[in-house]
């Protein structure tokens, strides 16, 4: 059994498949695993590019963030952020949200330390069998947007591939603005409307509770669309607009870019939590559901599930 992707979905199905006795490989194309749950280091300080934050409203997976909570790798954040629109800014209240004083890849390495995970290890191709980069194995799970997952695909796994290509995705640049002091007002997380730029910016010394001079910036799909060939050229545009929107003085003494092609899943295969054909081809992600953490995890579990049920 061979999963191909190691973000939370990936790490979630390998974990109930090696409850369940069953060998299984995880491979990921990159050099950590972590997924869209990324976070990136700056003079030794992690700050997340991916993900903002997490809810937890499924028993199931409230349980692991407990799990979490109990070894210091999960803290609570806020339940209320900004909202900045035409009209000036008002509170907005939620649910809580969970934030990770590590990084929220912290979160995915602790669940994969219980499974045989193969970093920088690309696959090129998954054909009926299945087969996978010519090995035959019992079932392959791809968890990865569909766009990546279409790309390994042989045409003749005609579930699969409908499955994928009913797909829709958004991009989105993250950019990291690290600044010499804190100069801005409170705040904890910013949703931004109506705006040619932005779309969230969180306060990373508040989220990650250390209170270092950190904000993180995410752009809205139609600016990042025009900067995904050079990310790093929207760098001062991203930066001008996080200042302007908060009345900030002093530019940031450093900015960094991170490419998102696929950030956000817009339109998604219908209600399951997963898929599984006859051919024994497995897909699982945030677009089996509401584009959440929480989504991928229970995609992925359900999917390790239902490869256990199916394989043993």
């Amino acid at each position: 059994m061979v999963v191909v992707g190691a973000g939370i979905a990936g790490v979630a199905c390998a974990v109930e498949l090696v409850r369940a006795g069953l060998p299984v490989q995880v491979r990921e194309r990159g050099h950590v695993c972590g997924g869209r749950m990324a976070s990136k280091r700056f003079a030794g300080r992690p700050a997340d590019i991916g993900a903002a934050y997490f809810t937890a409203s499924d028993p199931d997976f409230a349980a692991v963030v407990d799990q979490w909570r109990a070894v210091g790798l999960v803290r609570e954040w806020t339940d209320t952020f900004q909202a900045y629109d035409r009209d000036g800014n008002h509170d907005v209240p939620g649910p809580m949200r969970f934030a990770a004083p590590r990084g929220l890849r912290s979160l995915v390495e602790n669940l994969a330390r219980a499974v045989p995970l193969t970093v920088d290890r690309l696959v090129l191709t998954v054909e009926p069998g299945p087969v996978v980069d010519g090995d035959p194995c019992a079932a392959v799970a791809l968890a990865m947007p569909g766009p990546q997952a279409a790309l390994l695909l042989d045409p003749a796994l005609a579930d699969a591939t409908r499955v994928v290509q009913a797909q829709r995705w958004s991009p989105s640049l993250a950019a990291v603005l690290r600044f010499s002091a804190r100069r801005w007002p409170d705040f904890r997380g910013a949703f931004v409307n109506d705006h040619p730029v932005l779309n969230l910016v969180c306060d990373d010394g508040d989220r990650r509770g250390d209170g270092a001079p950190v904000l993180v910036a995410h752009t809205v799909p139609e600016f990042a669309a025009g900067h995904l060939a050079q990310p790093s050229g929207a760098g001062r545009a991203i930066e001008q607009a996080v200042r302007d929107l908060l009345g900030l003085p002093e530019a940031a003494a450093d900015v960094h870019v991170h490419r998102w092609t696929y950030a956000k899943p817009t339109g998604g295969p219908g209600a399951d939590t997963h898929h599984l054909d006859a051919d024994g081809i497995g897909l699982a992600g945030d677009a089996f559901g509401k584009s959440r953490v929480q989504t991928a995890w229970r995609s992925g579990r359900d999917l390790g599930r239902a490869l256990a049920a199916r394989l043993a």
